[in-house]
């Protein structure tokens, strides 16, 4: 089984390049609306479809997600080192709301939790540890 994610944001062609930009991806298969915005985008990283996005013009939203504590839900996205991670939380801090600022879990030595400007929860972290 595969989970599918659908980013659903206002300037959908600016975030789609911001996210290529902040995880080094880039987009797959797209169809574009009529005023070039897309319809949906798929973001895939090393062949692999990672996620999409899709043009959407509910401002409240986007405001609604930018001045919340606490999310109902963020997307968790496990980078493969600390300058990975650096790099992401720069992009993706630019505009956006920290939640909890670069730091240390438990569970990881680097990690944070922000919603970007397109209203877009992240969790983004490197492992403490992998799986074989």
């Amino acid at each position: 089984m595969t989970l599918g994610a659908t980013l659903y944001v206002k300037n959908s062609v600016e975030a789609a390049a911001c996210y290529c930009d902040a995880f080094g991806m880039q987009i797959g298969y797209n169809a574009k609306n009529d005023d070039g915005s897309y319809m949906h985008a798929e973001l895939e990283k090393d062949g692999q479809s990672i996620f999409a996005v899709s043009e959407y013009d509910e401002k409240n939203i986007t405001q609604a997600m930018l001045l919340s504590d606490k999310p109902t839900m963020s997307l968790g996205v496990n980078l493969n080192s600390n300058e990975e991670l650096n790099h992401a939380y720069g992009i993706l801090t630019n505009g956006g709301h920290i939640l909890r600022a670069i730091g240390e879990l438990p569970w990881s030595p680097l990690s944070a939790d922000l919603v970007d400007k397109y209203g877009v929860c992240w969790y983004i972290f490197v492992s403490q540890h992998k799986p074989d």
